[in-house]
Parts: structure tokens; C-alpha cells; sequence
């Protein structure tokens, strides 16, 4: 799998996001100070809350404005066999049962999940629970991840 393709994915999918968060802080804000929203009395709180959605978007848009600044400048680092497992690793795990997993490993927007070559990829950072059972590992290790009675143990396949 070709990792700048997955990270050019990464950044498509972040703007995308983006530009709908916009849209959506956009549309809170215009509710919240429209003419027809402004309260008759203490109990009428649409604009409020209108305001506090504007802002907790404006907020989120922020977030990922930085985090897409450090993907445009993060450079990838190429891993063979041997290699322990670090940011811009992307990582296969195969499960017990024969379910495999790949995740990249990156520095901000874990849980955003992308397609490349066919294939989902899921992004953690190091300091996800996943993240931080991989960091310092190689090919052919055994992790385990879960909490409790579903906890499972996988075995690192591959990494680039």
C-alpha cells in the first residue's frame, strides 16, 4: 500500500469534513441571531442554543484546521520487518479468529477512518489504548487489546 496516497486520503477526508463543519457553525450562527429567534420571554432559548452549537462547531473547525496543518507537514517514515512501530507506522494486526485490522498510526484525528487500495484503515494516535500497545513493537509480536472479558490478542503482521 502506498502511504503518501493514504496520507493525500487523510487530508481529502479532513477538508471534507472541514468544509462541512463550516457550513453546519455557518447555518448555527445565522439561527442564532435571525430575527425570528430572538426570545419573547426567558423560557424561549432556540437562539441560545443555536449559539452554543455555532460555537461548539466554530470550535471542532479549529481542531481540525491544526490538525490538517500537521498533516500537510508530516513527513512519512518507511518501516521494514525489523523496525520498531512509531508515528506514520501503518500497522496490520490479525486477530485469533483470522480478522485483521490495519491502522496508521498519526498525530492527530484518531478514529477517522479511510479507504485506500480497498482496504479501511483506521487512524489511532499514540496515545489511543491501541497506540500505546504499539508503539515499540515489530512484525510477528503479540498485542493484546480490549478491556476485560473482551480483551484479544493479535498478532502484528505487517508494517510499512
Amino acid at each position: 500500500m502506498n502511504k503518501t496516497d493514504l496520507l493525500q486520503q487523510i487530508i481529502c477526508q479532513m477538508t471534507h469534513d472541514l468544509a462541512v463543519l463550516l457550513s453546519a457553525a455557518k447555518t448555527a450562527h445565522e439561527a442564532s441571531t435571525h430575527e425570528e429567534n430572538i426570545p419573547d420571554n426567558k423560557y424561549e432559548t432556540l437562539a441560545l442554543e443555536a449559539s452554543y452549537l455555532a460555537q461548539g462547531q466554530a470550535n471542532r473547525a479549529q481542531e481540525i484546521k491544526l490538525a490538517l496543518e500537521g498533516y500537510k507537514q508530516l513527513a512519512l517514515q518507511y518501516f521494514d520487518e525489523d523496525s520498531a512501530i512509531r508515528l506514520t507506522a501503518l500497522v496490520t494486526i490479525e486477530g485469533e479468529d483470522g480478522s485483521s485490522r490495519t491502522v496508521f498510526i498519526g498525530p492527530h484525528e484518531g478514529g477517522l477512518k479511510v479507504v485506500c487500495d480497498q482496504v479501511e484503515i483506521l487512524v489511532i494516535t499514540p496515545q489511543s489504548p491501541l497506540g500505546r500497545v504499539l508503539i515499540g513493537k515489530s512484525v510477528g509480536d503479540l498485542i493484546e487489546s480490549g478491556v476485560g472479558s473482551s480483551r484479544k490478542e493479535f498478532e502484528i503482521t505487517e508494517v510499512c
